[in-house]
Order: C-alpha cells, then structure tokens, then sequence
C-alpha cells in the first residue's frame, strides 16, 4: 500500500474554491502546489489533475510527469514533461465547468521509485500504464470552481 503524501496550495485551501486566476474564466495557469512527506526514495513525480464531475464522465485536466521530488511545484511553470490532457492540448488546462454548475478538481500526485520514459503527448492510459508497479507513496488536493 502506498504511503500518503500531503499536498497543499497557498491558492486554495483543501475543498475551497479555486480561484478563477487558475481557470478557463482567468488567466488559466496551475497554482503553486506544496507537497510534504514525500518518501526519501522517489525518484520522481507524476502529477495528475481530473474533474470526475464532467458530464461525459471524468475529464483529465493536467497530465506531467518525471518532477523532481525536491523541486517546487510553482504557478503557471511548465513541470517535467506534459501529457495530452482531454482539451485535446499539452500542459494545464483550468478549471472550466458548464455555465451554472460546480465541479470538483483532484491534484493527484505519485511518488514513482522510477523515471518514466515516455514522450511528451502521451495519453493518461499510457501515463497509468507505465506507472504501474512503481507508486512509493500517492496524494490528493480537491478544489471546486462554479463558472457564473
């Protein structure tokens, strides 16, 4: 079983709203995210952001792996490499719900006792994939954001 990783931004408190500097509303940049408890082994991280309130079920909103697990994770920087997410881009993309409705957004990341070898633009099934097996130690930050 993995160990916990405590994960936590100075944007948003844990199951407050992301503030709209971070969504498709804003400027449409990743928050800063702090991580503690990171195991002394990771090799490097993978960082996954999902909106599993999307109406055709849930909607990858940020795929980036190979992060140092001692480098900050710091607002609107590229990290490590990034995946397609399902806006059909590379990198981050916000927060960006149905006019009206409130969704939830999970930052997810994974300490790997590895580095990935995979190509920029890959999917999040390949992603998932080829971290199989090699998960230390797994977080998560929820946040919520209601688009006017």
């Amino acid at each position: 079983m993995p160990k916990a990783i405590k994960i936590s931004s100075p944007a948003f408190e844990a199951k407050a709203l992301i503030p709209k500097k971070y969504t498709c509303e804003g400027k449409n940049i990743n928050p800063t995210l702090e991580f503690e408890k990171m195991p002394e082994e990771a090799k490097s991280l993978v960082l996954i952001m999902e909106d599993p309130d999307a109406p055709g079920g849930s909607f990858t909103h940020w795929l980036s792996w190979g992060l140092d697990p001692k480098a900050e994770l710091l607002e609107g920087k590229k990290l490590g490499t990034e995946g397609r997410n399902d806006f059909g881009k590379l990198g981050y993309g916000g927060p960006c719900p149905p006019r009206g409705t409130s969704h939830s957004y999970f930052f997810r990341l994974y300490a790997l006792d590895t580095e990935l070898e995979l190509k920029e633009g890959a999917s999040r099934k390949e992603l998932e994939a080829a971290m199989a097996g090699h998960i230390l130690a797994k977080g998560e930050l929820i946040g919520n954001y209601r688009r006017g």
